[in-house]
């Protein structure tokens, strides 16, 4: 997977990746609600950035930026509890990395606006 410059983009691919991803699980019990649960967190990444860069205030950015590393954080858990189809596991594995990727890039933006991470 090409990594865009741009985070919004970079964002969204990344939750079009998980739905292709998604769409070729096994569809067992487990995976359904794992997967309910994936989709969700991996496009919640690029909405609250989204959010974070239309933001009115310092304050409501730093906590949309949080709540995007937070999502990028449960993509990533998700991502380890699914069961994977024959031949996902490499792509399993890309998406994990891609969401602490995510989740490193988060954690400076965070660190730069206010200083320190909490």
């Amino acid at each position: 997977m090409s990594k865009p410059y741009d985070l919004e983009e970079r964002t969204a691919m990344f939750a079009k990746c998980v739905r292709d991803f998604v769409r070729r699980l096994p569809k067992d019990l487990t995976n359904l609600e794992y997967s309910r649960q994936l989709t969700r967190a991996s496009a919640s990444v690029g909405a609250n950035y989204i959010e974070a860069n239309e933001s009115l205030s310092k304050k409501d950015f730093l906590m949309r930026i949080k709540i995007s590393r937070k999502e990028a954080k449960e993509t990533r858990y998700w991502l380890q509890l699914i069961i994977p189809g024959e031949g996902q596991k490499e792509v399993q594995e890309q998406l994990s990395q891609e969401a602490t990727e995510l989740l490193m890039i988060f954690t400076a933006i965070l660190r730069k606006s206010q200083g320190s991470v909490k």
